[in-house]
């Protein structure tokens, strides 16, 4: 009896069960997964940059460059060099400033017999010729000799303020309260002048300063005697100051000068 060849091959199940696991996994991964697509939000974010892109080229185009340039380049910072304007009457006139302010450069805009109608008919010359840094402003006596009321002359001086303030807004403004009068010497030139009356125009003028914020200098105080007139020892007749009295006022403005 013939032996059974043991070395006879076996069937190898192993690699067919091993080869139809491959198949069926590679077949169960083509299954899932899924094919490559292009994602919507992707899309829309795409062709939102595109569309941006396109709005900041036409913008950049249209954009009038040149009057950016040109608006920039109006605008200017205005210095005025130092220039101290003491505009007003006879009394300004009469007063050396060159004297007095011999280092500062000052102008003196002073007219004999002037009122504040005078000085508004004439603002050009009178002022804003001379470009000032500084405007030292006293005037309204002559207006109280012609029996304006004191109200009037405010209403002046206030236009006056304002005009100043339109055309030359660089200039700094120095109101300074009118002066007293001696009623007492009786004099033609003291005339119909009352110290009641500058006391009420010196009144609207400094109420006016407070409220805009403007410069008041009471001059008047520091310039009366007991009995409330003008010191005879500043005076020459009762309405113009002597070089005292002119001394006295120089006191005053020189802070104000060198501030």
């Amino acid at each position: 009896m013939k032996k059974e060849n043991n070395n006879k091959k076996k069937p190898n199940y192993i690699n067919k069960v091993n080869t139809t696991r491959i198949d069926r996994n590679r077949k169960r991964y083509r299954q899932v997964v899924p094919k490559k697509s292009i994602s919507p939000l992707f899309l829309f974010l795409f062709l939102l940059s595109i569309l941006g892109n396109f709005f900041l080229v036409g913008h950049y185009i249209t954009f009038d460059h040149n009057k950016v340039r040109v608006e920039t380049k109006t605008r200017k910072v205005v210095t005025v060099s130092p220039n101290y304007l003491f505009l007003g009457d006879s009394i300004t006139e009469m007063y050396d400033l060159e004297k007095y302010f011999p280092d500062d450069p000052v102008v003196n805009s002073g007219v004999s017999g002037d009122a504040t109608h005078d000085i508004l008919e004439d603002m050009e010359k009178r002022v804003y010729q001379y470009n000032p840094s500084k405007v030292f402003l006293l005037i309204g006596t002559n207006d109280l000799a012609q029996e304006k009321s004191p109200e009037e002359i405010f209403d002046n001086i206030k236009e006056m303020i304002e005009r100043i303030q339109e055309n030359r807004p660089e200039a700094e403004i120095y109101i300074e309260s009118v002066y007293p009068v001696n009623e007492t010497l009786d004099t033609e030139m003291v005339g119909k002048r009352k110290n009641e009356d500058i006391r009420s125009l010196n009144d609207l003028l400094q109420n006016y300063c407070q409220e805009e914020d403007l410069v008041y200098i009471d001059v008047y105080e520091e310039l009366i005697d007991d009995n409330g007139q003008l010191t005879e020892e500043y005076t020459k007749e009762g309405l113009h100051l002597n070089e005292n009295g002119y001394q006295v006022v120089t006191d005053i403005l020189k802070e104000y000068i060198e501030s």
